[in-house]
């Protein structure tokens, strides 16, 4: 197991961004604001930025959206497996978040270049 002490002990820049598409097999995202941060660090990895990307990730997707002959936005579930593209690391951390503790996971995604990388946060019981 690849602990984030090692992997990213180069990184010195941490991107936040609520959605960030790297792949359309990582269910992370729904559109615009998720593909420009994911190019934001592809990008960066390919010019060897040391920069990680930090976002949220759910078992449940963000969701398919379609848009019925009328124009209306319908969203459907769109579910997928973040232990097939990323490894769950072993840190844990816990914060209160309205009086109650709640313990956060990283997952590891491995940017395919040079060097990046993206943590995607869990506070998932069922992800663990």
């Amino acid at each position: 197991m690849v602990e984030p002490e090692t992997c990213l002990a180069r990184q010195k820049i941490a991107y936040f961004s609520m959605e960030i598409g790297l792949s359309n097999n990582i269910h992370t995202y729904n559109g615009g604001l998720g593909i420009l941060a994911g190019d934001t660090v592809k990008s960066s990895a390919d010019l060897k930025v040391p920069l990680v990307g930090i976002t949220l990730v759910s078992k449940k997707g963000h969701f398919k959206q379609e848009i019925t002959s009328d124009g209306k936005q319908v969203e459907h579930p769109d579910p997928w497996e973040p232990s097939e593209y990323m490894q769950l690391l072993s840190t844990e951390v816990k914060v209160q978040i309205q009086n109650r503790e709640v313990s956060v996971k990283p997952w590891l995604y491995t940017v395919k270049s040079q060097t990046g990388g993206g943590l995607f946060l869990s506070t998932f019981s069922t992800l663990i």
